[in-house]
Formats: C-alpha cells, sequence, structure tokens
C-alpha cells in the first residue's frame, strides 16, 4: 500500500513534465498560424495579428484553450481553435515559445 502511494505522489507531480508540448510537432503544426502571424511567429501580416516568437509556453496553451471555450473572443482564432486537440496546442504553444522572439520590455 505504500508503495502504491509513493507511486501515486510521485505520478501527479511529473504528470505535467509528460503533457508538455513538442515544438518539432508544432512547426509541423503552424502552417495555419503563419499565415497571420508569420511563420516563426515574428512577422504578422498586419497589426492587429500579435506576434508569437518568444511568448511563454503557459501563456500561448492558455490563449489557445481558452479560444476553444470560448473564454476568449475572436472569430478567427475561436475557429481556428475549435479543429485543435490538447496536443495540438501544447504543440504549437512549444514552438512558438522557443522561437527567437523580437519581444521584450524597454525600461
Amino acid at each position: 500500500m505504500r508503495t502504491l502511494f509513493v507511486f501515486a505522489f510521485a505520478a501527479a507531480f511529473c504528470a505535467p513534465a509528460f503533457a508538455a508540448g513538442d515544438a518539432v510537432s508544432g512547426k509541423q503544426k503552424s502552417q495555419v498560424c503563419g499565415a497571420c502571424h508569420g511563420p516563426d511567429g515574428n512577422h504578422p501580416t498586419g497589426p492587429e495579428f500579435p506576434r508569437l516568437a518568444g511568448q511563454h509556453y503557459d501563456y500561448l496553451l492558455k490563449a489557445l484553450r481558452d479560444y476553444k471555450s470560448g473564454a476568449r473572443k475572436d472569430p478567427v482564432m475561436g475557429a481556428q481553435a475549435t479543429a485543435l486537440t490538447p496536443q495540438d496546442m501544447a504543440d504549437l504553444a512549444a514552438y512558438f515559445s522557443e522561437q527567437e522572439g523580437s519581444l521584450h520590455v524597454i525600461r
């Protein structure tokens, strides 16, 4: 019983590591995103589209989840996110978060 408890406890803390996205898979899935945000997330096609490159993984993942659930509203992103699986969202977040971004804090 004690072994089972230790295993369950360890699994609970390791689960987020297994749920992380794969940037290589995310790159393969990012072609649709590139139409508005640029191929690597650095060159949006217009001022209404944000730069994704270099954003935090957690922020990107939450934004995609919120678009899918409807908690965050945008007609284009809502439609795009509807088709994404949780793994797709994690992979895309991993890819764009690992790109060299031009976002920085001005002090």
